[in-house]
């Protein structure tokens, strides 16, 4: 298992691309988690002699039009954006991974009744469900996780039933069964080990979508809720100003774009490092 580990890690660190993925999110995290520390001003700090000052000596990235200082605002916003990623593809791979091993394992009607439910949801466009969702139930930082996650699953249940319909048929598998194991322990200890892979994958490329929807929703208006500060409410203070404070749009903007590429890459590295037809 370690020199499996080892391997992974090699070839990962060979993709410059996949390293650079990996750098954005390490850093994303660290500015996120001590968001307090990296934060030169409170987020909140309100100074009306300082209103929509240009980038300085003093506030790096200049303020918004309440004089708060858009570096602090930022830096504080990444901790909710990435917070609503995790969650969000947390739930989604939950659901994921429960129904696509049901639906893959026992086949027949199992299969049938989840992979029908499946393509209902996918005849809905996942952004505008998510938008009549939150109208619906009013917007909160909480809300947007649990809607986003139980909107998202539908891709990576496909991917996890195609795993288990080949492992299922393997003979470490057969062998278990015919040891008289119980279907919890085939599935949760001989196939899901086996199938994470593409989930793995799925999850990291996932985080990047959770942030764009938070970010989009919180730009119309219906995502996370000011004076709570996100990329997406920031956007929508700069599109106000844009004329006479470029850099309340242009910051924002070039954050959620990093993160998203970040994440991408780091994804597409990752599926390239397991891809067994890549390897020489």
């Amino acid at each position: 298992m370690a020199a499996l580990y080892s391997d992974f890690w090699a070839r990962l660190f060979k993709n410059k691309l996949a390293v650079a993925g990996l750098a954005v999110v390490v850093a994303l995290f660290f500015v996120a988690v001590f968001a307090h520390s990296f934060a030169p001003y409170p987020p909140d700090l309100i100074d009306t002699s300082q209103v929509l000052e240009a980038p300085s000596k003093q506030h790096f990235l200049g303020t918004d039009i309440l004089g708060r200082d858009v570096l602090s605002r930022m830096i504080h916003g990444a901790g909710v954006s990435l917070s609503v990623g995790f969650v969000a593809v947390g739930i989604s791979t939950f659901i994921a991974v429960i129904l696509g091993a049901l639906a893959g394992y026992y086949g027949g009607v199992v299969e049938r009744i989840v992979m029908r439910f499946v393509d209902i949801m996918l005849c809905f466009p996942s952004f505008f469900l998510i938008l009549a969702v939150i109208a619906f139930i009013g917007p909160s930082i909480y809300n947007i996780m649990i809607v986003i996650g139980v909107t998202s699953w539908m891709g990576v249940t496909r991917l996890v039933r195609a795993e288990f319909l080949s492992l299922k048929e393997r003979d470490f598998v057969q062998a278990a069964i015919a040891q008289g194991a119980s279907d919890l322990r085939v599935i949760f200890i001989h196939c899901l080990p086996n199938a994470m892979a593409p989930v793995l994958v799925a999850a990291t490329l996932g985080v990047a979508h959770a942030v764009l929807v938070e970010s989009s929703l919180s730009f119309l208006g219906i995502g996370v809720q000011p004076p709570d500060p996100s990329w997406g409410n920031m956007l929508t203070e700069g599109k106000d100003n844009i004329e006479i404070a470029w850099w309340l749009s242009v910051f924002p903007g070039l954050a959620i774009l990093i993160t998203v590429m970040g994440y991408n890459l780091l994804g597409e590295g990752i599926r390239d490092t397991l891809d067994p037809r890549l390897r020489r």
